[in-house]
Order: C-alpha cells, then structure tokens, then sequence
C-alpha cells in the first residue's frame, strides 16, 4: 500500500470517529483481494448517522478533489459503501453491522492503528 493510500485512509477513519461512529477499523486487505488496500468498517447507533457519517467523509475528501467512484445504500441508510479506488468505505447502523459481521468475514486482515502510527 502506498503511502497517498494509507493517509487517505487516515483522514476516513478521523472523519468517521469526528461524527462519533460507535467503532472505526481499518484494515488492510491489499494482500487479500485486488479490490482495495483498505477497507474501513464503521458503526452507528442509527440510520441518521449512518448519513450524517457519509456525508462527512464525502466533504472532507471533496475538500480535497476526491470524489467517490461509486456510492451505494445512501437512501436506506442501514449500510453505505463509499468506493474510493484503494480505500472502500462501509457505514453500517449497528443492528446490521452485528447481522453481517465484515469483521469477521475479514479476520485475516491486518488492522491499521492509526493512532500508533502518528508520524506517518
């Protein structure tokens, strides 16, 4: 992963925890699928701030000319996927993060701490 990915996934997860998502992870998958290097799997209490979420993250990366490749779930709001290339975004209410369970589906990813790793 380079490193224009790893910050942009830095500026995710501090967006999403800005809006106070209940859990931010971000994990690294580039050596699992060719979809993405990071996926960030975020939870909110509920549907309003699984927008309120998206949203945030949408303005703070459109600040920055980045623009997602494809957005779904928006209307429904129970689970959102920001698609940025190397970075997708999922924005899950809690009832559905438990249902579903991406955690688990990728347990063999390497979670990024960003928090430990303030200098990069």
């Amino acid at each position: 992963m380079n490193k224009t990915t790893y910050i942009l996934g830095k500026q995710i997860v501090k967006a999403l925890e800005n809006k106070k998502a209940i859990t931010v992870e971000a994990l690294d998958v580039h050596n699992l699928t060719s979809l993405a290097d990071i996926f960030i799997i975020a939870i909110a209490s509920n549907i309003r701030q699984t927008q309120a979420m998206a949203d945030e993250v949408e303005d703070l990366l459109a600040m920055e000319g980045h623009l997602p490749i494809h957005k779904e779930g928006y209307q429904s709001a129970t689970w959102i996927l920001l698609d940025y290339g190397e970075v997708i975004v999922n924005i899950l209410e809690e009832e559905n993060a438990q249902f579903y369970g991406l955690s688990r589906l990728w347990k063999d990813a390497t979670i990024i701490d960003y928090k430990e790793k303030e200098n990069v």
